[in-house]
């Protein structure tokens, strides 16, 4: 199968981090910034990192945007210009363009211009930090839509030694446990028979009032 080729225009933090992950995860990434510093700095985390103006749409053309499988938009700070290339990206063709927004009325916005994803990176790590403050043995929260999300927790005394038929958390709160992490492992969709070793931590998924009963768990 063909490995997804990524852009990333504007390299902030957020950009810059998203593109070097995607790289070093073995995918191809170009990287785009007007400011030649930050391109410079890039030159050597990424496949390809060029100066061009990500509002100027024969710029875009000729870096072959629309090639790419997938187009990350990493400005938020100028509104206009991230939604003016968002824009020009859906009109160039890009199949999945995937932005930052800024708030909830500029992702919004970011969706009714053809957006196929808006993401909310500083809300999101909000969500995730004031999880992780609530309960020590939550490792990760996501959230999947506003009713839904995704939480890591770490096995406790009330899970070990027990299998999840045992548990029976669909039965019991409404959530769904769709991997088991062990040690470096992941039993993905795992089986009613299997046991909770201490260690384990559980992918579960459910909507956001089930979750919070398995916090407190």
């Amino acid at each position: 199968m063909k490995k997804k080729i990524f852009a990333v225009i504007g390299l902030g933090r957020f950009g810059s981090s998203v593109a070097i992950s995607l790289y070093e995860m073995g995918y191809e990434v170009l990287a785009v910034d007007r400011d030649m510093a930050k391109v410079q700095e890039m030159k050597d985390s990424v496949t390809h990192a060029v100066q061009a103006d990500g509002m100027d749409e024969d710029s875009l053309r000729e870096l072959g945007i629309k090639n790419f499988d997938v187009v990350i938009v990493g400005i938020t700070q100028e509104i206009q210009a991230s939604i003016l290339i968002t824009l020009i990206l859906k009109d160039l063709g890009v199949r999945h363009v995937v932005a930052k927004a800024q708030n909830a009325l500029h992702g919004k916005v970011l969706y009714k211009i053809g957006a196929d994803k808006v993401v909310f990176p500083e809300r999101d790590m909000g969500n995730r930090v004031a999880h992780n403050l609530v309960s020590s043995n939550i490792l990760d929260y996501i959230e999947l839509s506003p009713d839904y999300s995704i939480i890591e927790v770490v096995a406790t005394e009330k899970f070990i030694g027990k299998t999840l038929i045992q548990l029976d958390l669909r039965k019991r709160y409404g959530v769904n446990v769709v991997a088991i992490k062990r040690n470096r492992q992941i039993m993905v969709s795992p089986s009613a028979k299997d046991e909770i070793l201490e260690g384990d931590v559980l992918v579960i998924i459910g909507s956001n009032d089930d979750l919070q009963n398995i916090e407190k768990f």
